[in-house]
């Protein structure tokens, strides 16, 4: 038993921030799941940038895509659809002895798109139809234009891992989409219990800009509050998803979206390697993790138990105190939400870039 075990015991699932061809190819990405008690894995463009842009696993296939003449885009997606192919049959074991709920891989939308409904819709169709896998994952960004493209979606039975939620306000958009999809999915005729979800919550980067803020304002009250924002902002997220999974009325043999915890990887080193996993851990949850995340999980002080049920009134008090010193909590939001799209599609435009070199 680790640490990642006992996480599970509690309730939280451990999902490897990462893909690479090299893990697939090298029997690295069975060593994880086997080793470390992995159960799933998250990309997003940023991970697929850094894969392919280094090393020489992609090199016979981006051969292969120069010769047919195949554009940029399409090259990209080619070889991000594979990768994802080949490590959902990787997790399809845990896919089904977990009954659906665990073994997923996510791949995500062009985040390019994400102010465009219908361009999102149909991206999510199409990466849906070719990776064609029942356990793969679209992720979608929680942008005001993209949530009504997670319902269409969801409506479609495509099971969907909501990206870049950031407040509580903008994830209850998030479950009130999930409820108006999984509902349309039963009207369509759509099984519903095939359907899975999961909300992402973006913790680290919550701290990083509240922190700042912190630090400017400088005084004692203020410092003392570094490093707090996050792990409150994910408690007050956990206590909605439970007062709403109490009061919701869905389709017999829906599945709850989970929430998960994104973007958990300590940006602060002056903070606990492994804080946003052992103060997150709890029934129901997701928690994916940048590997050296895991290893500061293994090797850490451990797991206390649920350290989520229970912690909304702290939680409160933190974002009180927190307006109390003058953090104005709805602009941090609207800069995370800018700066998660925008951090995105800047990796996508550099990948794009270098494989055009590559295929010129």
């Amino acid at each position: 038993m680790t640490v990642i075990d006992d996480l599970y015991s509690v309730g939280t699932s451990t999902w490897l921030d990462d893909l690479s061809r090299e893990r697939i190819t090298s029997g690295n990405l069975e060593e994880v799941i086997k080793n470390k008690s992995v159960v799933g894995v998250t990309t997003n463009p940023a991970i697929f940038a850094a894969a392919m842009s280094k090393g020489e696993a992609y090199d016979a296939q981006i051969a292969e895509l120069k010769e047919a003449g195949v554009a940029v885009d399409e090259a990209v997606y080619a070889m991000s659809i594979d990768d994802v192919r080949d490590a959902c049959d990787i997790f399809a074991d845990i896919y089904k002895t977990s009954g659906g709920k665990d073994g997923r891989v996510s791949i995500e939308v062009d985040p390019r798109i994400s102010a465009d409904r219908e361009a999102t819709i149909a991206q999510a169709r199409e990466l849906w139809a070719k990776v064609d896998r029942p356990n793969v994952m679209i992720k979608i960004p929680a942008t005001d234009e993209s949530i009504p493209a997670i319902s269409d979606a969801l409506a479609e039975g495509i099971s969907v891992n909501v990206t870049l939620i950031f407040s509580v306000d903008r994830y209850q958009q998030v479950l009130d989409a999930f409820v108006d999809g999984v509902k349309r999915a039963a009207e369509n005729g759509v099984d519903v219990s095939t359907i899975h979800s999961v909300a992402s919550f973006f913790v680290s980067r919550m701290d990083s800009e509240v922190d700042k803020r912190l630090e400017a304002i400088g005084t004692d009250e203020a410092l003392a509050l570094r490093g707090k924002a996050g792990v409150a902002n994910a408690r007050l997220a956990y206590a909605r998803f439970l007062e709403f999974s109490d009061k919701i009325d869905v389709p017999e043999g829906t599945n709850f979206q989970r929430p998960l915890w994104a973007s958990t990887g300590v940006k602060n080193p002056d903070y606990p390697s492994d804080m946003y996993v052992v103060e997150l851990a709890g029934p129901n949850t997701v928690n994916t993790m940048p590997e050296a995340t895991i290893d500061a999980a293994l090797n850490g002080s451990g797991v206390t138990g649920d350290t989520l049920t229970g912690t909304a009134a702290e939680a409160q008090r933190v974002f009180d105190s927190l307006v109390g010193v003058g953090i104005d909590l709805d602009d941090v939001v609207a800069v995370l939400e800018k700066e998660g799209v925008d951090k995105f599609v800047a990796a996508w435009s550099d990948l794009l870039k270098t494989m055009q070199a590559n295929l010129s």
